[in-house]
């Protein structure tokens, strides 16, 4: 039941994020803005969860992490009434930053409790099962999306948090046992504020290369920011006895591989969506409603792959799987680059569902081996980490992917994005998503034997 609950929740913020990007233009057009200005209402749940994510272990280990898995939750799903009932833009971005302060907490710790509950011969199959309501976010979330604004309102795909909130928290108030350390030192408030500018300005300048909204001289000023803040933070790690983010951590092969390598691959999960909408939208001219009927084979297609990822995994081994399913995975991303407007709906449908099925084979495998060395007590450091990485490396992959279009647009001299543009897009997430098997490649034969069953 465990990893089922945690899912549920990774659901619910998987099915809040679909929706949103899909409801949009709806939303701005209610509230009396633009889709430009109202990107903010995503831009700001981002930030929050990236200030906030390094917290997340801390206290889970300070005040137990089922009763801050369970307030997580809660405040996720009232701050979602608080984004239905939003009458202005500023109302709506105030909302969204407290789902983003909720949703920092509620999946980083929903994996704490999972890694410390769960036998680590048995976190494989966990990881797998875990991931099956969450992938059903984004195979639900394009379509439903597009259904409620379509012919009901754009409130909705806020209001159907309040069911799965409330569910979710009954089942871990009868499943979940309470895990808390017995000691605890005090937080590392100023490793605190120094992760949060780092990750906080970092975001930011990545997010602003995907929707250019500020100028290319402020970007580089907020990147500059996050990067000094970044070394003011390892210098500061070096000689704090409990720093917020352990640095540490990344003197394990298997987690410092599995975060390496694992971020290369996360870059798709942040370029695919946003360049398979300029593509299908922009360069096909297909409506919102009929791009996200496609674009959810991807989704359906990691689905399908969480029934078979274990025997995968513990036929081949970690390493095999990792190292080939690296280059498989970005080969079906260049793949997309060869759609055209003439291509079979059908093929481009077959091509993305494979993508997605061995994607979510690799997602899967690096995110049970990250936690294979780890012990009990490093646990909530890793989960932390890892979470951050796993946001940096989401919105990276977003800035390459919006730096390759325009570099593509500048090259050709024009002021608008092109098929061939998103063409070159495709073939560089690509080939950075295939380079992670050079990283996996350094992982012992036996790396995560542990992990598998007898």
């Amino acid at each position: 039941m465990i990893p089922f609950i945690v899912g549920c929740a990774l659901f619910m913020q998987m099915l809040d994020s679909t929706v949103v990007a899909t409801a949009l233009p709806a939303m701005a057009q209610a509230l009396g803005s633009t889709a430009v200005r109202l990107n903010v209402a995503i831009t700001s749940y981002l930030l929050a969860v990236a200030v906030f994510v390094p917290i997340s272990g801390w206290a889970a280990d300070r005040y137990g992490a089922r009763r801050v898995f369970m307030a997580a939750i809660a405040l996720f799903t009232l701050s979602s009434v608080a984004c239905a009932l939003s009458q202005n833009l500023i109302h709506l971005v105030l909302a969204r930053i407290a789902q983003g302060i909720a949703g920092a907490m509620m999946v980083p710790v929903g994996r704490i409790i999972l890694l410390r509950v769960v036998p680590k011969h048995d976190l494989l199959k966990a990881m797998s099962f875990l991931s099956i309501p969450a992938l059903l976010g984004p195979v639900i979330g394009p379509p439903l999306g597009g259904f409620m604004v379509t012919y009901m309102s754009w409130h909705w795909i806020f209001l159907i948090n309040i069911p799965i909130g409330a569910i979710g928290i009954m089942l871990v108030r009868r499943y979940v046992p309470e895990i808390r350390e017995a000691s605890v030192p005090g937080l590392d408030w100023l490793g605190f504020l120094l992760s949060a500018v780092c990750l906080a300005t970092l975001v930011s300048a990545f997010e602003a290369l995907g929707h250019s909204l500020i100028p290319p001289t402020a970007v580089l000023g907020l990147a500059a920011v996050g990067l000094i803040c970044g070394w003011l933070y390892v210098q500061h790690a070096k000689r704090a006895e409990h720093p917020i983010l352990d640095l540490t951590l990344m003197r394990e092969p298997t987690f410092a591989i599995s975060v390496l390598g694992g971020n290369l691959c996360r870059f798709a999960v942040g370029a695919m969506p946003f360049l398979l909408a300029v593509q299908l939208q922009v360069g096909f001219n297909m409506t919102p409603f009929a791009a996200g009927l496609i674009t959810f084979a991807s989704a359906a297609g990691a689905l399908l792959m969480k029934f078979v990822a274990t025997p995968i995994v513990q036929h081949f081994g970690f390493r095999r799987v990792l190292t080939i399913n690296a280059v498989l995975t970005g080969v079906f991303i260049i793949a997309c680059a060869a759609f055209t407007p003439t291509t079979p709906v059908w093929l481009m449908i077959a091509i993305l569902l494979a993508g997605g099925f061995f994607r979510s084979l690799q997602f899967t495998a690096v995110n049970t081996l990250t936690y294979a060395d780890m012990s009990p007590e490093r646990m909530s450091r890793a989960s932390s980490f890892a979470a951050m990485a796993q946001q940096l490396g989401i919105s990276l992959g977003v800035g390459v992917a919006a730096v390759t279009l325009n570099l593509s647009i500048a090259a050709r001299g024009a002021d608008k994005v092109a098929i061939g543009d998103v063409m070159i897009a495709f073939v560089v997430i690509g080939v950075l998503c295939s380079a992670a098997t050079f990283s996996f490649q350094r992982l012992s034969r036996t790396a995560g034997a542990q992990l598998q069953q007898a």
